[in-house]
Formats: C-alpha cells, sequence, structure tokens
C-alpha cells in the first residue's frame, strides 16, 4: 500500500504545480490584455484627434502659393514706388 500512495503523491504534486503554473501565468496575462484593450481605445482617440488636425490643417499646403502670390504683389508695389519716385 505504501508503493501505491508514493505513487499518487507524485502526481497529485505534479498536478498542484501544474495549477500553480497556470494560476501565475493566466495572473501576467491578464493585466497585458486589459491594458492593450486601453491602448486601444486610446488609439481610437487619438486618431480621431489626428484627423481632425490633417482637416484643420490642409489648408497650409496652399500657403507657399499664397506667399509667391504676395512676393509678385510687392515687387509689383516696389516697381510701382520707384517710377514715382519713391
Amino acid at each position: 500500500m505504501n508503493l501505491a500512495s508514493e505513487s499518487t503523491t507524485g502526481w497529485t504534486i505534479g498536478y498542484a504545480i501544474g495549477i500553480v503554473v497556470v494560476l501565475v501565468v493566466v495572473a501576467l496575462v491578464v493585466p497585458i490584455l486589459l491594458l492593450a484593450k486601453k491602448i486601444g481605445g486610446q488609439a481610437r482617440s487619438i486618431n480621431t484627434g489626428l484627423e481632425g488636425a490633417v482637416h484643420n490643417t490642409a489648408s497650409l499646403a496652399d500657403l507657399n502659393t499664397t506667399i509667391e502670390a504676395a512676393t509678385v504683389i510687392i515687387a509689383g508695389l516696389r516697381r510701382g514706388r520707384n517710377k514715382l519716385g519713391g
């Protein structure tokens, strides 16, 4: 009877260690998954804000055209001033 009890003791210890390992893994993975979910929600919010920034700053692409037009106008005004003796 002693031999049978020793063989089941090993299995019991093995199962207990296995359960502890599984619980430790779950305890480590669950916070990571919760953090990933939180980051995913924040990423959607950040993306929405960035899309708004793209929309709000789209007109800055035409700024070079405005600068070129202003430069031409200023050059014309200078020529006019010089012709008038100013």
